[in-house]
């Protein structure tokens, strides 16, 4: 089953998307960009974002994405998330991923249903 892509402006991005961005992308976005061509037949540059519901490509420039970085409060002067809001956010959407590095591969060598974590 695929999964219906999104493309939209960030401005417009509801504020749990938003913080998942900052959370997946904490050194900025700038250099993630990717191209492609719209129905209108433009090229267009955006950022590929994915949630478990949407697949999403945020519209926006080199110079939008580093202005958008530079404004923004959870990042620091350097463009990269502030470790308080860093840890705010992951504990807020649980970002399994984070804590992974703790858990003691032994632990889980019985449990079958642990060991697909196959990603599409």
């Amino acid at each position: 089953m695929s999964k219906p892509r999104v493309i939209k402006n960030y401005e417009k991005l509801d504020d749990e998307v938003l913080e998942q961005i900052k959370l997946f992308y904490p050194e900025g976005f700038a250099s993630s960009l990717i191209r492609f061509t719209d129905v209108n037949g433009r090229l267009t540059s955006a950022l590929p974002f994915e949630t478990e519901e949407k697949y999403y490509l945020i519209r926006m420039t080199k110079t939008e994405a580093l202005e958008i970085i530079d404004d923004d409060d959870d990042y620091d002067d350097d463009g990269n998330l502030l470790d308080d809001v860093r840890d705010e956010y992951a504990d807020k959407y649980d970002d399994d991923d984070i804590e992974e590095a703790d858990i003691d591969p032994d632990e889980l060598a019985d449990d079958d249903d642990l060991s697909s974590d196959d990603e599409d």
